[in-house]
């Protein structure tokens, strides 16, 4: 899967990070999505909120944490991280897999 990402992105390991992996897996959109339960929910009716809600605010701020995360490391910094056998066994994995 890694090599498959890193030739359709077209660009050395060291520059594609996680989250170029999630946004090109996943898309743009956020993994939270406010349903704005507060005024749908039981005792909502009637009431009026103004501003986002104190559970989109902490989502929110989890999501920046966890993309910024992302963001910093790249693909070589796993591939570094990975024992010296497991790029061949992958290779020859998906040389087996090829071939049918």
């Amino acid at each position: 899967m890694c090599n498959v990402l890193v030739m359709k992105m077209g660009r050395r390991p060291e520059r594609i990070t996680l989250m170029d992996i999630v946004a090109a897996l996943e898309g743009p959109a956020g993994p939270f999505q406010c349903t704005e339960i507060r005024q749908r929910g039981a005792g909502g009716e009637g009431a009026e909120f103004t501003g986002d809600c104190s559970i989109k605010i902490a989502m929110s701020r989890a999501e920046l944490a966890w993309r910024r995360e992302l963001a910093a490391q790249s693909i070589a910094d796993l591939m570094a991280s990975a024992p010296a056998a497991s790029a061949e066994r992958t290779r020859r994995r998906y040389a087996d897999l090829a071939s049918g």
